[in-house]
């Protein structure tokens, strides 16, 4: 027996129902949340009633999920709200039902991948594009399938292609790509997913007739206008567009002598009246700094650049803004942007592709992370707390921002299990239910993807969730100590290499010599402290007050600088590496003990991994070890082995 359906429409005078025999509503989205409950083998002989009411409460994607076995009712207020109720019902009865009423905290919750249209990927690890090959854009099942995925954790965005444009994607907005634009925007429309490209901000240097991408141009205005025209005749259901600009060497608005407003302003206008979003990429850095200059820093550049220009933004631009001010190092400061342009739509930028925290072949759920920053608190309206954290910010909650939210940088790739490594999905998962209700525990959302993949055997929920929970603060034991970052091999940022970046002209330097490690960052140094708001500036601008898993990024110390626990710089950097090794040592042994309660496959390819990582976790211990041992030497108190 199948499922039973109903579908209701309320009006204003009554209620109408339904018996849908077959999956053949017109509305995408409705048709979409039917197929889903009817492939649900657990809800045959239950009866599922999906009613759209009139409730401004729900909003356009909220939903309220209620019932007893075998009967259960989700009510919303739209369509995509109908269908992310059907996917969250499938869950809840698979986890345990509950009745909930849940409305998305942030307006865009979005995904953005690296991919290039050569079918490789720019911080890829976990194969190669799903969506595109040999410069041709891929629509098949697994495309369908992601766009499945992501409905289902109530993500509302995708940016397909990477926001370094280059080659042939810098023609998927000409007229021989957006048929299969179109067919995917359509695609992802039917499960409530706003389809995004990324946009060569340089395009109209290409073009003979105008030669230049000055902002100011007539000729440059003129020929965006009639693109963007030609763009959503052909492809209506389009979010808008991703922007990377005068950064790494990329073409923009500095090009001309402009801001960084005037750039994106330019581009937003020809967007309104397609009710056009324009995401502008906060990512803006000189790349070119002499490793001599002490004062210039990396750090302010995205607040030095765009902090002035406050309330100067078109209202359909909407600024994206790393969640630290460098590169998603395993340990930043959160941006002294977020809460300091009250009148300029912001959403924070992630990243779940692990390009600094194992590239997927370490186990590092990043959700913890995560909630630590969205739960910073800014004081961006004064000493209050709680009234302009990251989460109230980026949610638009704070200054009422028109356009805000959340992104990643995507993890996904062609391989068989999606993200390479098996664990690494949890990072997928995790982030678009965080990006849902930010509310959510990293311990909840953890044992909902463990349970939802693994099923419910309790050794299997208790021993993933302990390597989940732990995995975070391993790496970043063995990586590089106390915020000073970037002690990663160039290029690859795979691996220790302590001095790779040291002397070259990115900006990221730790100045380690015999006495001494650290970037001196307050009103001394760079100045970079007293961009926060207080109480944060004067809190990062003495090194008593600095929370310690940051010292070394705020402040140049000697290593027998006495840290709370007792310990001096220099024996912890050895404790802490030395430890995280043993850490990844006991989630090996505790996936071990799960070998017959995991799919056979799927545990071979993660023990694989975990003892790669136990591998590469001594190679870190002992490469750091030894650099401060060779810098300083000083001996380890305890004794242990040091090259």
């Amino acid at each position: 027996m199948y499922t039973k359906l109903w579908l209701d429409y309320e009006t204003e005078d009554s209620g109408a129902s339904v018996v849908f025999d077959e999956l053949n509503p017109e509305d995408g989205k409705i048709r979409n949340a039917l197929k889903e409950l009817k492939r649900c083998s657990f809800l045959k002989d239950k009866t599922v009633r999906l009613r759209m009411i009139r409730d401004e409460s729900l909003r356009e994607e909220g939903y309220h999920i209620y019932g007893n076995d075998p009967e259960y009712t989700v009510e919303a207020a739209s369509e995509t709200g109908i269908l992310y109720g059907a996917f969250r019902l499938i869950s809840l009865i698979r986890l345990g039902f509950y009745e909930v009423r849940e409305v998305p905290a942030n307006g865009l919750r979005m995904l953005n991948h690296w991919d290039n249209m050569d079918g490789s990927i720019e911080r890829g690890y976990s194969g190669n594009s799903f969506f595109f090959e040999d410069n041709k854009l891929i629509i098949n099942q697994r495309t369908e399938d992601y766009a499945r995925f992501l409905s289902s954790v109530g993500i509302n965005g995708v940016v397909i292609n990477n926001v370094n444009v280059k080659g042939e994607a810098c023609r998927l907005i000409d007229e021989r790509h957006l048929p299969q634009v179109n067919q995917l925007a359509e695609l992802f429309s039917s499960y409530g997913v706003k389809l995004f490209l990324s946009l060569n901000y340089a395009a109209t240097m290409e073009d003979e007739h105008v030669g230049s991408a000055d902002p100011l141009d007539p000729g440059v205005r003129l020929w965006w206008e009639r693109k963007f025209d030609e763009v959503y005749e052909k492809v209506p259901k389009l979010g808008g567009f991703l922007v990377k600009a005068d950064s790494e060497g990329r073409p923009g608005p500095f090009t001309y002598g402009r801001t960084q407003a005037e750039g994106a302003n330019m581009l937003a206008r020809a967007l309104k009246k397609h009710g056009g979003i324009l995401i502008w990429r906060c990512f803006v850095y000189n790349c070119q700094q002499d490793w001599r200059d002490l004062k210039t820093d990396r750090a302010r550049a995205a607040y030095d650049y765009f902090h002035d220009l406050d309330g100067c933004f078109d209202d359909n631009v909407v600024l994206q803004i790393k969640n630290g001010p460098m590169d998603f190092q395993v340990r930043e400061p959160v941006s002294p942007l977020f809460g300091q342009m009250p009148r300029t739509n912001q959403m924070i930028e992630f990243q779940i592709a692990q390009e600094y925290t194992g590239q997927q072949r370490h186990v590092c759920f990043l959700i913890p992370w995560f909630k630590q920053v969205l739960e910073f608190d800014t004081y961006a309206k004064g000493k209050n707390p709680g009234e302009s954290r990251v989460k109230d910010i980026v949610s638009g909650r704070t200054f009422d921002y028109r356009i805000s939210g959340i992104c990643a940088v995507s993890n996904t790739g062609n391989d068989e299990n999606w993200t390479g490594h098996d664990l690494a999905a949890a990072n997928l998962y995790g982030f678009g239910r965080l990006a849902f209700d930010p509310e959510l525990s990293a311990e909840k959302i953890s044992a909902e993807w463990i349970r939802l993949t693994y099923g419910d055997n309790e050794k299997v929920l208790r021993n993933l969730q302990k390597i989940l929970m732990m995995s975070f603060a391993a790496y970043e034991k063995y990586n590089a100590p106390l915020g000073i970052g970037w002690m990663v091999t160039p290029s690859v940022h795979y691996g220790p290499d302590p001095d790779g970046y040291e002397y070259s002209s990115w900006g990221t330097y730790h100045k380690a010599d015999c006495r001494a490690i650290g970037v001196e960052r307050n009103a001394s140094g760079t100045g970079y402290a007293g961009l926060y708001p207080e109480p944060n500036a004067s809190m990062y601008e003495n090194p008593e007050t600095t929370p310690e898993e940051l010292l070394l990024f705020f402040h140049r110390l000697p290593y027998s600088y006495v840290l709370k626990s007792g310990k001096t710089i220099i024996q912890h950097i050895y404790d802490t590496h030395f430890e995280g090794a043993e850490d990844v040592e006991r989630m090996a042994e505790l996936f071990g003990e799960l070998r017959g309660l995991i799919d056979g496959k799927a545990f071979d390819r993660i023990e694989k991994r975990l003892a790669h990582q136990l591998w590469h976790s001594k190679e870190w211990r002992d490469v750091i070890n030894s650099y401060f041992y060779r810098k300083t030497l000083i001996e380890d108190e305890k004794g242990r082995k040091l090259y």
